[in-house]
């Protein structure tokens, strides 16, 4: 029996998580089991999770299957372009550089900011009276 070949690489943004596999194949891109198309609505968000591949020039050769949980859609293109970016290190570590430049492989640690006591929530004070 033939054994899968796949790239594994897990992406993270705000509170979104994607779990990418690179299978070798014809481009075809799934996520949660919806086409690439169907789940990410928006041409930005399109763009956002297929830069990395667009990038390195490797566009048709990987069936790209991610799961994503957490956050928004937004969110979610960005942790599955970090996903494809890791993935394609374990592919080809000489692209390293480029993914790197390209700023693919830093994580976006901006989050939700927790409310604080005494506050109606993370900046915002209860209205101050002087008398």
């Amino acid at each position: 029996m033939a054994e899968l070949v796949e790239y594994y690489g897990t992406g993270r943004r705000k509170s979104s998580i994607a779990r990418v596999f690179l299978r070798p194949g014809s481009g075809e891109f799934k996520v949660n089991g919806k086409p690439f198309e169907q789940y990410f609505v928006t041409e930005t968000q399109r763009i956002m999770a297929r830069r990395p591949l667009v990038t390195t020039e490797t566009t048709g050769n990987f069936n790209v299957v991610a799961s994503c949980t957490g956050g928004g859609v937004n969110g979610q293109a960005g942790a599955v372009k970090m996903g494809i970016a890791r993935a394609l290190l374990l592919f080809n570590p000489e692209l390293r550089g480029r993914l790197k430049s390209e700023g693919f492989l830093t994580r976006d640690p901006r989050g939700k900011e927790r409310k604080k006591y005494g506050q109606k929530g993370a900046r915002k004070r209860f209205q101050f009276s002087k008398r």
